[in-house]
């Protein structure tokens, strides 16, 4: 009996020496694995704040990381900022995606109140600039940009000359206070030197009339005129049904032009729903 029970202990030994590192390893290679994991983790959370944070805006915004994943929480005061922030975070190396969060705790605007202003604000943010490949100094005619607030979430649509006046209507409400949010609807017109060409023409003929001209003094509300494939529309607000008519008239007048939409609103006159 003696003899079996030393015969069975070498193998015995040599099992458990077999199976042993096999038992034991997942579990170290687990154990490993989750340090690496929470050392990117903290890594991350490192770079986000000495990369991200590092700005008085941020101030009263915290950032947490598991598992790649940044999470962005607290409160900053405009829009933009919240935009910015996102952008900042995905420059990051290692991140596997970005949670954000954060709210925009500036003052609390009725929509309406806040509604007029930012029309006001687009209606002459492009005053006095050109735009692409446009010969006239002011573009503003030919942005027909439109504002709808809700809730504080801002929606922009209508019609853009080129992309640089869609994107700056579009900073002009993120920067704004009040704006929780910012839904860019606008479409941009397609580049076309025909189209420019009755842009051009449609204006003189709209503006070089005399019972017409006077919509130019105010440079912020002029008669939008959109042109697109050789159809034009006209937006904006006129004093009378004649002025209207006179400013489809003379866009009708214009050679090449393929359909005139007269959407001009007479002041007073209920919109059409």
């Amino acid at each position: 009996m003696r003899n079996v029970l030393r015969g069975l202990v070498p193998a015995v030994a040599a099992v458990l020496l077999t199976i042993s590192p096999s038992a034991v390893a997942p579990r170290s290679m687990a154990a490993v694995a989750q340090s690496a994991d929470a050392g990117l983790d903290n890594q991350i959370l490192a770079d986000v704040q000495n990369k991200a944070l590092n700005k008085s805006q941020y101030k009263d915004v915290k950032a947490t990381v598991q598992n790649g994943i940044v999470n962005l929480t607290g409160t900053v005061d405009v829009y933009s900022q919240k935009e910015d922030l996102d952008k900042r975070v995905h420059r990051i190396k290692n991140i596997k995606g970005v949670e954000n969060e954060v709210e925009v705790a500036g003052p609390e605007i009725p929509d309406a109140q806040l509604q007029d202003k930012l029309i006001k604000a687009i209606q002459y943010d492009r005053v006095g600039y050109s735009s692409g490949s446009l010969r006239i100094q002011d573009v503003t005619p030919f942005n027909a940009i439109g504002v709808r607030v809700q809730n504080g979430v801002v929606t922009l649509g209508g019609h853009a000359y080129g992309p640089v006046d869609a994107d700056s209507a579009v900073a002009v409400a993120s920067n704004m206070k009040g704006v929780k949010d910012v839904i860019n609807e606008i479409q941009v017109d397609p580049v076309s030197p025909n189209d420019d060409r009755i842009r051009i023409a449609v204006y003189r003929a709209v503006y070089g009339f005399p019972s017409l001209n006077k919509y130019a003094i105010d440079p912020g509300k002029p008669i939008r005129i959109s042109v697109q494939n050789g159809n034009v529309t006209l937006y904006g607000v006129v004093i009378n049904q004649g002025d209207k008519d006179a400013a489809g008239i003379r866009a009708n007048s214009v050679p090449g032009v393929f359909k005139v939409t007269n959407n001009l609103q007479v002041a007073g006159a209920p919109e059409k729903q």
